[in-house]
């Protein structure tokens, strides 16, 4: 025999799936069904095409109904089948618009399709009959109506004047209503005078007719006064909008002067933002409506003689359409079984039910009965079998749900589901062994155990369903049992094993017990069970299995063989409960629980608030919190303030607050300070979570209680009394209104003088007379107070007044110019003997010749010779100095007159070369020539270091060259700067001389005469020295 290929067997597999599922029998389902249409009247094919289509096996027939009356194609030649499709040739409006429905029948049943309204569009002509000619007056108003022809489906109307091309143009005098047609002027022109034709046009068919003309004439014996505004088109009063649609109101008013026409909703709620206002505010339309868009809404049309209003509410209808909720599934049903189907569908209206079979109607009996949505058979019988179909319906529409119903008749078959091959179950237990045969109709059953039927006995039971129940088994029930399958049909039978095994037992449960939060302790569960089966533990914490890959805190140790116990690390309070170890094998389950009590540190206390409030007492309650298993022994108040740092623990009575009492009244608060209080629980484990903070309070106020620190004073200007001090802290002020009593008295007097200074943050008094004596000594004390009342003083203390300005210049005042930069001035200092005044040092004052008093630039010093830097080169100084003291400046000595000398060199030194060998360092330069305003050079400084950071060395000299001598191996920075008078010039820039030990080297660098020295060429000649 030929091996069949892989890919060759795949093809002959599908096959044979696809031949299988063509030759499963089943009825027909609609795959297209027919719907509601409007077609155009005379069209180019003159033909209508209804579609019908549904699948099954074998393929359906068809036949349509036309108005509950099925069509015979033969004897009526308009209509034909295309397959499932009804074809209508030349198709008449009146013969053949209405309500068609396809029926699909094959040999299984009969479905019906939905019912669809089939209508045609047309449009008729005119009447040629002349119309009558419509006589107006200037100024008066005029309706010219259309009387549009018969004709069916959605029409445009428009009008004609005069035989012109193109349509009249709507605007605020002339409105044409898509309602009725009609041609409304609010006021008749002389312009107006002609003919006027309406136009219709079927949307559908295009098909377009024409009127004959209305002749409007103006009549000659008057003309039409100003009246007020009428409105001739207007909505209904109430409109049922359905949801999603759109609504057009027209609106159109007559009057002279022509009204105008405005929109608005009477609750004064705004117009929604989506309408659109058209032909001159004559048409509001709504698209899209949605239950905000529902009201009253007014049109209104004004002139100058009046106005008018039309009001219509919009309802929104809220229609749902039917959908199913809930439909049908085929079924297949043994004999002698019973069934119950149900259809559910969505609508509003609520729908209504009706059911069909193959068609029609179902016929009610005793074993078929309906109720709504819900079909019940019962004892099937093959009769049965058909199609059905449910039809929900309201006044909105039907829909239907099909399904097909098998009746099955065979002999018991074990193929699909044979009794299990071994059963196990242990020792005491409950053995069960289904008999579960496919079988139509039910089969009955008995048990075979090897050779000898069973009988049903007090352990031993046969169930109806075939089921055979032995209950307290022994390990003489095992061995091999048969269940024997009879229906009307044939007999079947099937066979398996039951095995008896040792029961499983936990010889080691888990015990309650109690922990503390942190510790770790372990549960036990030791098993003894059957050494043939494998047990499985679980752990199950509140009811809940335990997932040790998600939980840190749980471990269970062993897993396998006889030992499962759990370990739970670093407890915590949430651990508290009910632990259960399961453990399960084939045959049996047996479980064991315990409690674990988890103690910890009490949780929060709740409701802190405070009572009676003094200046330094709160009377505090709260209420206890959770005590975690461990009762509350103590509690401790906390309290803030602004100023303090954090909650810090505060005096109570009693000082300690036992476990059972709920209140406790705090002292030695500081008063009119802001307080916020929480209570913290301690017991047994611990200290516990602190509450919630109280609101904040204010303790009452009371006079201060603290008098200022380090009251002192002295200096200001002649005539003053300047007295200081450590102002009060905030905190310590209590009450509003703080402020200072300044108290002070000449040594030897008895009488104080006093001064208030009302400002809480003060820290200085000054007493000013002109008849103070100079450094004349005071008593003085410093008190507080506020608005409760007067405090304590400080202790008193000594303070000197203010001392005289020095009256004496210094003398012997002399300069001389150090550098382009800097001037270094001297003088004699003030004798004592001349000055009654103490002197604390001097001023030095300098300005540029032709400068201001207020240019002017001032350094203070203690000795009698200063430098000044930072000035000008080239440039006249005027310098003078005056004595300084506490009480001011004296009078300024003769200013000195003092020039600076010329700037130094602005070049620095270039073309600088330089030559290493082994330990020294020659270096040559160019000399630099001074310009014109520059002093000259004087000679040259180099400066030396290892690195930027390392110790300059400095070596002066008046050639251009010098030699240094430099340790080896390290890395040099040289700057060569010329000098002068003038201080010294610019710098050539860091000279970078590399570590060469063991190498001669030289070295050319040309600089450019510029503010910074710039590298431009380096050359090293380097030879490599022969030891």
């Amino acid at each position: 025999m030929k091996m069949l290929l892989p890919w060759e067997l795949l093809i002959l597999l599908s096959l044979k799936d696809c031949l299988a599922e063509r030759n499963i029998r089943h009825g027909p389902v609609f795959t297209q069904e027919p719907s509601d249409s409007i077609f155009p009247l005379n069209s180019e094919d003159n033909k209508v095409f209804i579609n019908c289509k549904a699948k099954g096996n074998p393929p359906p027939q068809y036949r349509w109904k036309f108005d509950g009356q099925d069509i015979d194609m033969d004897m009526d030649s308009n209509y034909s089948l295309v397959e499932g499709n009804l074809l209508i040739k030349s198709p008449q409006a009146s013969q053949h618009g209405g309500i068609y429905q396809c029926i699909a029948s094959n040999a299984i049943g009969t479905i019906v399709s939905r019912e669809a309204r089939v209508q045609f569009a047309f449009l008729q002509p005119f009447s040629s009959k002349p119309r009558s000619a419509v006589s107006v007056r200037e100024g008066q108003a005029v309706v010219l109506l259309c009387g549009p022809p018969p004709h069916f489906g959605d029409i445009r109307y428009s009008w004609i004047f005069n035989g012109q091309p193109g349509f009249l143009v709507r605007d605020k005098r002339r409105f044409v209503s898509q309602r009725t047609g009609n041609l409304y002027i609010a006021k008749v022109e002389a312009s107006d005078v002609g003919n006027y034709t309406c136009v219709v046009r079927n949307v559908m068919t295009n098909a377009t007719v024409f009127s004959s003309p209305t002749p409007v004439v103006l009549r000659s014996d008057a003309v039409m006064g100003e009246y007020e505004p009428k409105i001739e088109v207007q909505f209904a009063e109430t409109i049922h909008v359905a949801k999603g649609s759109s609504v057009k109101l027209e609106c159109f008013a007559l009057g002279n002067p022509v009204p105008s026409i405005s929109w608005r909703r009477a609750d004064g709620n705004p117009l929604p933002g989506k309408i659109k206002i058209n032909h001159s505010n004559g048409v509001l339309e709504i698209p899209y409506f949605r239950p905000e868009d529902a009201g009253l809404y007014e049109c209104v049309a004004e002139n100058s003689r009046g106005r008018n209003v039309a009001r219509g509410q919009l309802v929104f209808d809220n229609v749902e359409h039917l959908h199913w909720a809930q439909t049908l599934k085929d079924a297949h049903m043994a004999i002698e079984a019973s069934l119950q189907w149900e259809c559910r569908a969505n609508a509003k209206p609520k729908p209504t039910y009706k059911w069909l079979k193959n068609g029609e109607p179902i016929t009610i009996e005793d074993r078929v009965r309906v109720e709504g949505g819900k079909l019940f058979i019962s004892n099937i019988n093959v009769l049965d079998a058909g199609m059905y179909q449910c039809a929900a319906m309201n006044l909105h529409g039907v829909i239907y749900a099909s399904a097909e119903l098998k009746v099955v008749a065979s002999p018991p078959d074990f193929s699909r589901n044979p009794v299990k091959k071994s059963t196990l179950v242990q020792q005491g237990g409950e053995a069960i062994i289904e008999c579960r045969p496919h079988a139509s109709p039910r089969a009955t059953f008995s048990w075979r155990k090897g050779g000898d039927f069973l009988r049903s006995t007090k352990r031993r039971t046969i169930l109806e369903d075939g089921t055979l129940r032995i209950a307290n088994v022994s390990k003489s029930d095992g061995g091999r049992y048969t269940c024997v399958a009879r229906n009307p049909f044939g007999t079947a039978s099937s066979t398996g094993t039951l095995v008896v095994k040792e029961p499983t037992k936990i010889t080691a449960p888990p015990l309650s017990m109690d922990a503390t939060v942190g510790e770790s302790i372990v549960l036990p569960c030791v098993i003894s069970t059957d050494s043939t089966l494998v047990p499985t533990f679980k752990w199950f914490f509140n009811g809940k299995l335990l997932d040790f890959n998600r939980h840190d805190h749980f471990e269970m140790i062993g897993g396998q063989g006889s030992a499962g116990d759990l370990m739970i690390r670093n407890i915590q309070l949430k651990h508290s409960g009910k632990y259960v170890c399961m453990v399960h094998t084939l045959v049996d389950s047996v479980s064991a629980a315990a409690d674990l009590l988890v103690r910890g540190s009490p949780g929060a206390p709740e409701g802190v608030a405070v009572g009676e409030i003094t200046d330094t007492t709160a009377q505090l309650s709260w209420l206890s919190g959770p005590d975690h298993h461990s009762p509350v022994t103590s509690y401790i108040v906390q309290a803030r303030n602004p100023f303090s740092i954090g909650w810090q623990a505060v005096k109570t009575v009693p000082a300690d607050v036992p476990g059972q009492m709920l209140h406790a009244t705090v002292v030695d608060l500081s008063p009119f300070v802001d307080y916020e209080f929480r209570v913290v629980a301690i017991n047994g484990v611990g200290v516990g979570e602190p509450s919630a903070p109280s609101k904040q309070i204010r303790t009452k106020a009371t006079v201060p209680e603290m008098a200022p620190a380090s009251v002192s004073g002295g200096g200001g200007n002649r005539g003053e009394l300047v007295i200081v001090w450590e102002p009060v802290p905030e905190e310590h002020q209590n009450g509003e209104g703080f402020g200072y009593i300044v108290a002070f008295r000449p040594v030897g007097a008895t009488t104080w003088k006093q001064a208030v200074v009302a400002m809480s943050e003060a820290s200085k008094y000054t007493f000013k007379n002109d008849t103070l004596p100079p450094l004349a000594q005071y008593e003085v004390k410093v008190g507080v107070f506020n608005n409760v009342g007067e405090g304590p003083f400080s202790d008193m203390a000594t303070v000197y007044s203010a001392e005289e300005e020095p009256s004496i210049a210094p003398s012997k005042v002399w300069a001389r110019t150090l550098s382009a930069s800097e001037i270094q001035v001297y003088w004699e200092p003030v004798s004592e003997r001349d000055s009654s005044a103490k002197i604390f040092g001097y001023e030095v004052v300098w300005r540029e010749e032709g400068a201001s008093e207020s240019e002017a630039a001032r350094v203070r010093v203690t000795g009698t010779a200063t430098n000044i830097t930072g000035l000008k080169g080239s440039t006249l100084y005027l310098i003078s100095v005056r004595a300084h003291n506490s009480a001011g400046t004296g009078p300024a000595s003769s200013p000195v007159n003092v020039t600076t000398k010329k700037p130094p060199p602005s070049h620095p030194p270039a073309n600088i070369e330089w030559n290493l060998t082994n330990s020294k360092i020659l270096l040559n330069w160019e000399h630099v020539k001074a310009m014109d305003n520059e002093s000259d050079v004087t000679g040259y400084k180099v400066v030396y270091r290892q690195n930027w950071l390392g110790r300059a060395s400095i070596v002066e000299t008046n050639r251009t060259s010098v030699e240094l001598q430099l340790p080896s191996g390290e890395d040099y920075l040289i700057e060569i700067r010329s000098q002068s008078e003038g201080g010294d010039g610019s710098s050539s820039g860091p000279i970078r001389i590399p570590k060469m030990s063991s190498l001669n080297s030289k070295a050319l660098l040309c600089v450019a005469v510029t503010r910074m020295a710039e590298l431009c060429a380096i050359t090293f000649v380097v030879s490599w020295l022969i030891l």
